[in-house]
């Protein structure tokens, strides 16, 4: 979790990004990392901890 941090500033800004991209890994059963998880939202987490994910925030 701390080091999910340090990618995302704040953890509702993470819950937000990793629900949203675990909505589409979950429909395309595609991830853009190597996981470990089997679960859409720890792959998502994954992603986002690799850096393949962003999030712009208005």
């Amino acid at each position: 979790m701390d080091e999910l941090l340090l990618v995302v500033d704040s953890k509702y800004k993470l819950a937000y990004t990793s629900a949203k991209r675990a909505k589409i890994i979950k429909k395309t059963n595609h991830s853009s990392v190597d996981n470990r998880c089997v679960k859409p939202v720890g792959k998502a987490l994954e992603e986002i901890l690799a850096g393949k994910v962003t999030a712009k925030f208005e």
